[in-house]
């Protein structure tokens, strides 16, 4: 066996899982015949992505089985630095890599106050679930399995599962289920993340500086089938899990599943007793498709874009700002109010703002917003930098109200934004863009066009985008573009790119509208394809398939199950659709109905609070 920078090479004799330390620090484990590549000599394990920073110096490499067998125990270099490796976060306590790749502190390296900290902040989750969120969660995944196999915390673990069983059928009702836990919990002070339409996690902060995740999953059956976020899915009766019972772990009383060792086989498989630290789940491919179509979709590359605004990368990122924010700055009027929508790191929100105009910016990253909101706190004072998921119908609905309801209307200004977006997310910030504009004001983009002699993507998370196909999808909306230009520009970091388009966009007035020519036709379309890319096939997909059916171009059978899929799916995704529209008509617009502009104002802010 060998250990280098390279990764971890181990005999083909070794089918288990392999446990990694560090100087006695467990940092990783992993099972060979599944993570490794296979050779003549053995099989080799390249180190974890999040590992590569840390492999500097030397450490006492240990290799061994969960049952403590010993495979490699030797003093390894893996540079001339003269130090120990230290894999640790930036407080110096010491992280490990967990079951998605991500460093976390597992209750092993923590002390026996912290774990008192973390069971008593979920006995307090699971209370205020119960009399606030109107739900009885249960104690589930990792925490349940050590509880039931010793009645102790699993010691590479690093967080809290809880789980609620809905008592509704349909995914509409299960969604706005969630909306209403997530919004009793945010009232009762928890700070919270939104996971899908089906789960949120909550942040439970520690003595020593970190936040512990306690993630609350909805679960439900549906057809006879039971499932579970976590992207469970299978055979389980309501009766194996109410009414609940109770179980001990490390002294602190929870509330489990009736029948807790038939959850850890639908879990885990009939080996659950035995551990192992690098398990990784199986998930059924059907019940994945229908999770990922009923309940997901707002979250895409939310996680890319969090590993983007935590590396080095964003130093690359220019200070001051850009020249489309000077373009943009000459053609709107002086203090006039401008809304950043996907401010990144804020520089741009900064220059506006130095140039005498009110603020408001906006990204879809949490690491983002408080870049920015940091920034832009200490360069002018004061900032309003809020959240906003552009594929999350409800926060475009309520940004767009608070927009409309503003005295003095503001711009909206986007940089490199419409190439970050799928087509869900670009036509919600159309209608943005919509419900603000109608009082005069315009939308300015800069984005990378869409060229055949270019590369499809300008940065791996910014794509290209074909002008023309934006515009169409403008006009639908009742926008024109007022002003256009085209050529060389920068891209998000400053770097040279050859062709940037930038546009000044405004709502169509009326006489605009009756007297504009008439939306082209599908032939006219197709036509222009080959000078612009189509939509990404989410959803661009049914529409194309429908153009070629039309002209009895189907040629296999596969091709047809291809398309029934595609449309399964997008039933699929508008549970979603309808039930944020039914939230926000019913915890929002209702209530307005009568209110004065004070009154609209001060409900705006509470919902846009509470989602």
């Amino acid at each position: 066996m060998t250990v280098d920078l390279s990764g971890v090479a181990v005999s083909t004799s070794v089918s288990g899982p392999v446990i990694v330390e560090f100087d006695g620090q467990y940092v990783w484990s992993f099972v060979p015949s599944r993570d490794g590549t296979r050779s003549l000599t053995g099989i080799h394990t390249p180190w974890p992505p999040v590992l590569h920073p840390f492999l500097k110096g030397s450490t006492q490499v240990v290799l061994r089985s969960p049952e403590d067998e010993t495979y490699f125990d030797e003093e390894v270099r893996f540079s001339d630095d003269d130090t120990r490796v230290a894999v640790t976060d930036k407080r110096g306590n010491p992280v490990s890599v967990d079951k998605v790749g991500h460093l976390q502190r597992i209750f092993d390296e923590s002390s026996g106050g912290i774990k008192d900290e973390i069971l008593t902040g979920t006995q307090r989750a699971l209370a205020d679930l119960k009399e606030y969120g109107g739900v009885e969660a249960y104690l589930n995944y990792g925490a349940l399995l050590g509880a039931v196999r010793d009645g102790k915390m699993i010691g590479h673990d690093s967080d809290t599962d809880l789980c609620y069983i809905s008592a509704y059928t349909v995914p509409v009702d299960i969604i706005r289920e969630s909306y209403r836990v997530e919004r009793a919990m945010k009232a009762r002070g928890w700070n919270l993340l939104r996971m899908s339409g089906g789960d949120i996690k909550l942040l439970l902060p520690l003595s020593d500086g970190r936040d512990c995740h306690i993630d609350v999953f909805g679960a439900f059956h549906i057809n006879g089938v039971f499932y579970q976020f976590g992207n469970r899915s299978g055979q389980l009766a309501r009766e194996s899990i109410l009414p609940l019972g109770t179980i001990d772990l490390e002294g602190y009383e929870f509330p489990v599943p009736r029948d807790p060792e038939a959850m850890m086989a639908f879990l885990y498989g009939p080996n659950w007793r035995t551990p192992d630290p690098s398990f990784r789940y199986a998930d059924p491919a059907p019940g994945v498709r229908r999770l990922n179509g009923w309940f997901r979709g707002f979250r895409t590359e939310m996680g890319l874009w969090t590993e983007l605004y935590r590396s080095p990368a964003t130093e690359r990122i220019p200070e001051g700002g850009s020249p489309f924010a000077a373009w943009v700055n000459e053609r709107i009027e002086p203090g006039s109010p401008i809304a950043d929508i996907g401010c990144g790191t804020g520089s741009d929100a900064i220059w506006f703002n130095q140039q005498g105009h009110p603020v408001r910016a906006f990204d879809f990253s949490r690491i983002a917003v408080r870049i920015a909101k940091r920034r832009l706190t200490k360069e002018t004072g004061s900032a309003d930098v809020r959240k906003l998921i552009l594929n999350e119908l409800r926060t475009v609905l309520v940004a767009g109200a608070e927009f409309a309801n503003e005295e003095v209307p503001y711009h909206l200004y986007a940089r490199h934004l419409i190439g970050c977006l799928d087509e869900n997310a670009r036509d919600y910030f159309v209608r943005l863009a919509d419900v603000s504009l109608r009082r005069g004001t315009s939308l300015f983009v800069e984005f990378a066009a869409h060229d055949p002699s270019l590369p499809e993507e300008q940065h791996h998370l910014v794509r290209r985008f074909g002008v023309q196909w934006f515009k169409e999808e403008l006009e639908a909306r009742g926008l024109v573009v007022v002003e256009e230009e085209q050529g060389p520009g920068t891209d998000m970091f400053g770097e040279p790119d050859p062709l940037i388009t930038r546009m000044q966009i405004r709502h169509r007035t009326t006489a605009e509208i009756e007297a504009s020519p008439n939306p082209p036709r599908p032939q006219d379309k197709e036509a222009d394809m080959t000078q612009t890319p189509p939509p990404p096939a989410r959803g661009g997909l049914r529409s194309f398939v429908k153009r070629i059916l039309g002209r009895g171009h189907l040629e296999s059978v596969s091709q047809r199950v291809e398309v029934l899929e595609q449309e399964v799916q997008e039933n699929r995704e508008l549970h979603r659709r309808i039930a944020e529209l039914t939230d926000v008509v019913t915890e929002l617009l209702l209530p307005l109905e009568q209110a004065d502009r004070e009154r609209i104002a001060k409900r705006l802010e509470g919902y846009r609070e509470s989602i």
